[in-house]
């Protein structure tokens, strides 16, 4: 079974075919560009599910549906569960859970199937908290790496958006603004693995996803996997389990 599978967050629309066994085709556009799909699309074999999570809005979503129409099926849009493939939620109000969230939690449970720090580092980074029996126990968000940048430069005067790069003992101005910015997130997933210790989850493993992933990982002391677009890899695994 062919599933097409779509992550259309606020900064990128991820999407890819998978057949059941891996990947066919996987490419992304940027959100401000969807109109682009349908392009990036026409020599794909025809789905037999289009998966979608959506996190970019009502107007992003119209634009999804559009690019689908080529498509004998329809796009089906996740929603948050209380419980599905092997996952159950403990959000106070399981529905109100980003669907990029939860189909990184299925895909991380489907992957590693142990404790874990589920994190996606793109605008905003999520981690959030796995347990070993596959229990979403809670999770924080905090604005991403260039949203910090942002923020300072609006915020201070004589602060600019700057390339910078990470290090452990910055001597620029535009170093100690990125370094600041990497270990803040790396901070927040190292405490997370911490409270996950101190509830009795052993060691667990951060399962890292998103743009800036590379630059987190470099900066976090944790056992560490990365996975390229772990959103779509649970949005295929909700397909598979809907469909049998």
């Amino acid at each position: 079974m062919k599933v097409l599978a779509i992550d259309a967050g606020n900064s990128r629309i991820k999407w890819g075919l998978h057949d059941g066994e891996g990947w066919l085709a996987q490419s992304w556009v940027s959100t401000a560009e969807a109109e682009q799909l349908a392009a990036a699309w026409k020599d794909l074999p025809q789905p037999d599910v289009v998966v979608v999570s959506n996190v970019a809005g009502g107007a992003v979503a119209q634009q999804l549906v559009t690019a689908v129409g080529r498509f004998k099926q329809g796009p089906r849009f996740v929603r948050s569960q209380a419980q599905q493939c092997g996952v159950r939620s403990c959000y106070e109000d399981p529905a109100q859970l980003g669907s990029d969230r939860w189909a990184a939690l299925v895909g991380a449970w489907h992957l590693y199937q142990g404790p874990s720090v589920v994190v996606n580092a793109g605008t905003m980074m999520t981690a959030d908290a796995l347990s070993r029996d596959g229990v979403f126990l809670g999770g924080v968000i905090v604005a991403g790496v260039d949203l910090m940048r942002e923020a300072l430069a609006r915020a201070t005067a004589g602060l600019r958006v700057e390339d910078g790069r990470y290090t452990f003992f910055p001597a620029s101005t535009a170093d100690a603004i990125m370094s600041g910015a990497i270990n803040a997130l790396a901070g927040t997933i190292e405490r997370m693995q911490r409270f996950m210790r101190e509830r009795g989850e052993g060691d667990p493993l951060v399962v890292l996803s998103g743009g800036a992933a590379a630059a987190v990982e470099f900066a976090l002391n944790a056992r560490v996997e990365v996975v390229d677009n772990l959103v779509l890899e649970g949005l295929v695994r909700i397909a598979l389990e809907s469909e049998k």
